[in-house]
């Protein structure tokens, strides 16, 4: 990401800038706690998930969180495909924030994967990706069986958390004001399920977790934010949603 002197300096004013309505964000020590994903790689090689094969195959597309890549997701990719499931990633790289563009190549992106596999397809997103999954169910629900969010601040105040200056220097413009329409909070017209988790250390979990008609079932974790990705135990969930045990 390469920025001209004018609009670096914008975009240090909108990370500087200061916040109108103050909102409580997650404790301290649970956002220190996040630092555990550094060791996370070296503890999947002490670690075995038992998965049992499924009996209802279903098509899934993965979406990553902001500053992500989808790489960060292929430990969950590949235990949801050994039960059997058909796993798609988004089709882009790193997740810098949403752009006419980049939703319209989503949109496209899950018709293509709807008309190839046959079958309505299952949109998981972490974080901010799960803001994406619950725009495309919107615009096509027809093509979506079911949304899961993991850790999405999809509900409340959109600075309840603790990137989101980081988020409107990167993104290029304010939290609160996307470059794209549509009410965040507003469920998808299908079964929408989201993750959340109180252990969560940079999204306030009561923006994760939703209110009643803002989603139809809200499902409790113990992972951290970053665990969303790679817990067993968000893995686990995932595949009961799916119709697996």
């Amino acid at each position: 990401m390469q920025l001209g002197k004018g609009e670096l300096s914008r975009r240090v004013a909108l990370a500087r800038e200061a916040n109108p309505e103050p909102a409580p964000r997650p404790k301290i020590r649970h956002t220190l706690a996040e630092a555990r994903a550094v060791v996370e790689p070296a503890l999947r090689l002490f670690r075995t998930m038992e998965i049992a094969e499924t009996q209802s195959p279903q098509t899934v597309m993965l979406l990553p969180g902001f500053g992500t890549h989808p790489v960060r997701m292929k430990y969950m990719a590949q235990q949801i495909e050994r039960a059997g499931h058909t796993v798609k990633r988004w089709g882009m790289g790193f997740n810098f924030g949403p752009t006419p563009e980049n939703v319209a190549f989503l949109e496209e992106r899950l018709v293509d994967i709807h008309e190839r596999y046959g079958r309505d397809v299952v949109l998981v997103g972490w974080s901010l990706g799960g803001l994406f999954a619950r725009e495309l169910a919107k615009r096509h629900p027809g093509k979506v069986a079911k949304v899961i969010t993991m850790g999405s601040p999809f509900s409340g105040n959109p600075r309840a958390n603790n990137a989101w200056r980081i988020y409107q220097f990167i993104a290029g413009h304010k939290v609160d004001q996307p470059p794209i329409e549509g009410d965040v909070s507003e469920k998808p017209p299908v079964e929408t399920i989201a993750f959340w988790s109180a252990r969560d250390g940079i999204v306030s979990p009561r923006c994760t977790c939703g209110k009643e008609g803002e989603r139809d079932r809200a499902v409790a974790l113990r992972c951290n934010h970053i665990g969303f990705s790679y817990s067993p135990e968000c893995i686990r969930a995932i595949l009961r949603e799916l119709g697996d045990n």
